[in-house]
């Protein structure tokens, strides 16, 4: 068996942090997939802009529905009145005269479960693990004492 030096051990922990660095950059569908969006993209008119120095803007847009032209209320700012922007459209959006909740296109909600850090906290322990049993089999048996 090779002796157990820095550099067998060196050559383990780097092993082991690109192992975790592969996984973090995979990002949160490597331990389960985000809920699927179901949201329809539509485009759509800035029928009342809002002012970016209001914290809470809320725009005001128009587009076409299943039913006819919609209203929707777009949490943001900086559109000019007559802008086409790309809209995404929750997919059960009641009829009526209320506006809908709309979001931009190129805007996704986050994952706000637990699934990446716990995944993470268990990676991390099995490549601990892994390391110990891989060392306590390079060293060997103990020397039994007198």
């Amino acid at each position: 068996m090779p002796p157990l030096t820095g550099k067998v051990l060196g050559v383990a922990a780097v092993t082991g942090l690109l192992i975790l660095l592969g996984a973090w950059w995979t990002g949160a569908s490597l331990f389960g997939a985000p809920p699927a969006d179901r949201h329809r993209i539509v485009e759509a008119t800035v029928t009342a802009p809002a002012e970016c120095s209001d914290p809470d803007a809320v725009e005001t847009v128009r587009f076409e529905g299943r039913a006819g032209q919609r209203d929707g209320r777009l949490s943001g700012c900086g559109h000019d009145e007559g802008e086409r922007v790309l809209v995404a459209v929750p997919p059960e959006s009641p009829a009526g005269a209320r506006p809908v909740d709309v979001r931009l296109a190129a805007t996704a909600p986050g994952t706000s479960d637990l699934r990446r850090p716990v995944g993470m906290a268990l990676l991390i322990l099995s490549c601990a693990g892994g390391g110990t049993y891989a060392y306590l089999v390079a060293r060997g048996p103990k020397p039994a004492l007198a």
